[in-house]
């Protein structure tokens, strides 16, 4: 006969623990096999480890003129040293460690606030179940990254202000950690410039002295700007401008702004217009955004996008404020969030994984609000019960979100030994076929222009060109050039490529979409006499341009 007590609070709480240490490392040890694939996401191949590829290649750091080769890169250094010592698998579980750096980021805080150790693992483990955390979370980007260091900056200001503002240690604490951010991504910009106002915010209100919080704020800002200078400088030595390519028309202007130029000036009313155009959004839902962000997030959609969060996040978050968990805490945290995610909105691209840096303080409010609902209504079973059902879905979500992407990459065949490299990497990206083509039959000195294969150049072992538009306005000009047989083999000589490799159905869909019948077939005749195939599969094409018939 089961006892009653074996239903006690005692029992419930170690039951409710051991699940949850039980979820989180199941949840790590699916993130790890994940990790342990090679690369396919599409930034990663864009840059995140083509740039450091190919500064190793180089043999050190060299002006690449591409726009993104001109970011800060101090997550980046770490996949050059990874690549170094011969594995790109390991860039992955670098950028994983940040991720578990900021679930124990997490844990440390609310254990500190005296939350308790199941309140403590769930904030981790929704963190880390978040499905966009997940994702990156097996991927070789930098978010991760750049989320531990703005995370550690706001929690590390939060100890300074509790020490009242005698340990300054938790300051420099924070302003290198906004500094090695900032030199991580220009994201992180936003961090510093809130934070630093923070610094003097909060010491004049609490010590009434404002001079000495206006000097606070000057060291905390110069200490972030000092880590970020090397950056900075080198940008500034090749462009002209420490933050290119953003702001380029305040540091180089022209008295001509050219026609995207002209679109980002119209600001934010230019992308009211263009949701409209593009998506049919109104204005309300346009404007809704930041809120969207939570309820309407799909992995691989620009209209939704680009990535999924869990609405909890967010539905939480008022009950944070019913009591007095996190009180000194709380309107720093929320404040923080709607400073981030709104200037995300009005200066960025509308990307979930641009506000992933506000998820660890929002994960913080959000248990801090459920622990408040279940304290409160503690004798009203009906909303305790609510409450708890409530954790279970979301970690439902977050799980079911987990299976799928383990589903969709399929590891293990590759882990096991049943699937070589070359075959997962087949399986998973369709240019990888015709990259492999090119690596192994292309002569050393071969130059690529890419067309229509959005940039993913890792996998190319041969020197390879990017154009305007993906390859659009290069197609654009050999049609325009197609009138005249000796135009269209100057274009093909200014390329100054060897080779071309094409998407096959994005170039024959931006053909039909942009050009009269007649244009087309005198085009394709010139590509026919000019371009030799020399191999082919349902997606890509790899040609040699002949610069005579």
């Amino acid at each position: 006969m089961i006892s009653q007590e074996s239903f006690g609070p005692l029992n419930i709480r170690r039951f409710a623990y051991y699940t949850l240490v039980f979820v989180l490392l199941s949840h790590i040890l699916i993130i790890g096999l994940l990790c342990a694939t090679p690369p396919i996401s599409r930034d990663a191949l864009i840059y995140h480890l083509t740039i450091p590829k190919l500064w190793l290649k180089h043999g050190g750091i060299y002006e690449i003129p591409w726009s993104f080769a001109y970011s800060p890169m101090n997550i980046n250094l770490l996949y050059l040293a990874s690549l170094w010592l011969g594995s790109d698998i390991l860039c992955k579980f670098v950028h994983f460690a940040f991720g578990l750096g900021t679930a124990l980021l997490i844990y440390r805080y609310l254990k500190h606030e005296k939350l308790g150790t199941n309140w403590a693992l769930l904030g981790s483990l929704m963190f880390l179940t978040t499905p966009i955390v997940t994702r990156l979370s097996s991927e070789a980007y930098i978010d991760l990254g750049l989320t531990f260091f703005v995370t550690l900056g706001v929690l590390a200001l939060s100890m300074w202000r509790r020490s009242k503002y005698s340990q300054n240690r938790w300051l420099l604490v924070s302003g290198v950690a906004t500094g090695i951010a900032l030199g991580s991504d220009y994201s992180a910009l936003i961090a510093l410039l809130f934070l630093g106002l923070m610094v003097v915010y909060f010491y004049a209100k609490d010590t009434r002295r404002q001079t000495k919080a206006v000097l606070y704020g000057i060291c905390f800002v110069l200490m972030a700007l000092l880590l970020f200078a090397p950056w900075g400088i080198k940008n500034y030595v090749w462009t002209n401008n420490p933050l290119y390519p953003h702001y380029n028309s305040l540091f180089n202007p022209s008295p001509e702004l050219s026609e995207s130029g002209q679109i980002r000036e119209r600001g934010v009313s230019g992308f009211f217009h263009l949701r409209e155009l593009m998506y049919g959004e109104s204005f309300w839902e346009t404007l809704a955004i930041p809120i969207r962000f939570f309820f309407e997030g799909r992995d691989n959609s620009e209209q939704f996008f680009a990535g999924r969060l869990n609405p909890i996040l967010i539905l939480a978050v008022p009950f944070a404020f019913l009591g007095q968990t996190m009180k000194r805490d709380r309107a720093l945290f929320l404040n923080f969030s709607v400073f981030f995610i709104c200037a995300v909105y009005f200066i960025g691209a509308k990307y979930v994984h641009l506000i992933v840096p506000t998820l660890p303080v929002l994960t913080l409010l959000c248990v801090a609000g459920l622990k408040n609902l279940s304290e409160r209504f503690t004798k009203q079973y009906l909303i305790a019960f609510i409450v708890f059902v409530s954790i279970g879905i979301a970690l439902l979500f977050n799980s079911l979100y987990t299976r799928d992407r383990f589903n969709m990459i399929r590891p293990l065949p590759y882990i096991l030994g049943k699937e070589t490299r070359d075959q997962l990497l087949s399986r998973n990206l369709g240019s990888y076929p015709a990259m492999l083509y090119i690596n192994q039959h292309l002569p050393g000195d071969a130059q690529v222009s890419l067309i229509l294969v959005g940039n993913r150049g890792y996998y190319l072992d041969r020197a390879y060109r990017l154009h305007p538009g993906y390859g659009m306005e290069t197609v654009k000009a050999m049609v325009q050039a197609s009138d005249k047989p000796n135009a269209f083999v100057a274009y093909l000589r200014s390329l100054h490529s060897t080779h071309l490799l094409v998407r096959n159905d994005l170039f024959e869909k931006y053909l039909r979409d942009n050009f009269e019948s007649d244009e087309i077939e005198r085009f394709l005749a010139l590509t026919s006499r000019y371009w030799e195939r020399l191999y082919q599969d349902p997606g890509y094409t790899v040609f040699r341009i002949r610069e005579s018939e």
